[in-house]
């Protein structure tokens, strides 16, 4: 959609845009412009298995328009990032289901991992598919990490009868049962290593499924050791942290990390309840965003274009049939 790509880049100042689409597109400028990067991102495509072959058509055709739209951006972008829970409840069917339609994609695809795609077998089937759930590599001079922080304690995933009811514990939104998300020691000994030869001035980049905060436990938007990760990355001039799981769009800055929230390509879920107190919430919490649309499943199912280095950020939301809504964040 390069026409629609041109129109909502609104030049060096900076944007973040969003359209009613399933899918997104970051760019990160610099004043060298051979220096550019740009991906796309798809999240929370929640692909379920009906029985045999059939599964549910609406998230189907979702992840499908999200692949073809991104096929048909010019420039072509560096990469596609998946930002997690590609199966509903893990099973093997839902993954290579969701594998094959994310194969047509052109350019590489990065994967993250979400608990719908983890509970059932420990992920097994994922890390056979996408390879280890956490990793880095680097771009154009960017460092990105992307890390599994939907892990839980060894104790919450070996209580349950059996795999299908750790599966369905974990699926719930809302939940007493379920443990908090986290990264675990060994995954925060990995981050500290891979950070350590960083300079400070370092452009930094970090993937995760469930946001790196801890915004409102009942329904895991929290990871434990989010205030360990923020002081490992307090010496960075700036780090961009993106993730799925909210199924809604969002961007905050803390200090000097800024927390883009992608949205779903499946349905819309709500912030946390306005009435909740905001010592249960957490102290930092992604701003309530009301979408009025006509279709509210479909309200934050979007695509999203966003500098990545400006001071503010100027979202563009677009719903079918009702044009276009700005507002300044």
């Amino acid at each position: 959609m390069p026409a629609s790509r041109r129109r909502f880049l609104r030049g060096a100042g900076g944007t973040l845009c969003a359209a009613a689409l399933p899918a997104g597109v970051v760019r990160l400028a610099f004043a060298d412009n051979t220096r550019e990067i740009s991906f796309a991102c798809i999240s929370d495509a929640h692909i379920q298995q009906i029985r045999g072959g059939q599964f549910v058509r609406n998230w189907d055709d979702q992840l499908r328009l999200a692949v073809a739209e991104i096929n048909r951006l010019r420039p072509a972008p560096d990469f596609v990032l998946f930002g997690g829970d590609l199966a509903q409840l893990g099973k093997r069917a839902e993954l290579d289901h969701g594998a094959d339609i994310l194969s047509g994609l052109h350019a590489p695809c990065r994967m993250v991992v979400g608990e719908h795609d983890y509970y059932l077998n420990m992920g097994e089937h994922w890390r056979e598919l996408f390879g280890p759930s956490h990793y880095s590599f680097a771009l154009k001079g960017v460092h990105f990490i992307v890390l599994n922080n939907i892990l839980t304690s060894d104790n919450w995933s070996a209580q349950w009868p059996s795999a299908q009811r750790r599966m369905a514990e974990m699926a719930c939104l809302e939940n007493p049962n379920c443990d908090a998300f986290r990264l675990g020691n060994a995954q925060l000994d990995w981050l500290a290593r891979e950070l350590a030869p960083l300079a400070n001035d370092t452009p930094l980049v970090l993937f995760t499924h469930a946001p790196l905060q801890q915004l409102y436990r009942p329904w895991n938007f929290w990871t434990e050791e989010a205030p360990v990760v923020h002081a490992l990355l307090a010496r960075f001039r700036q780090v961009e942290v993106f993730h799925g799981h909210v199924h809604q769009q969002g961007q905050q800055q803390l200090g000097n990390i800024r927390f883009t929230a992608l949205p779903a390509s499946a349905w819309a879920w709500p912030y946390a309840a306005p009435s909740v107190p905001t010592s249960t919430r957490g102290a930092s919490h992604i701003p309530l965003m009301t979408l009025g649309a006509d279709d509210p499943a479909r309200a934050a199912t979007g695509w999203e274009l966003v500098n990545l280095h400006s001071g503010r950020a100027e979202r563009q939301i677009v719903f079918p049939g009702t044009g276009p809504a700005s507002v300044a964040g």
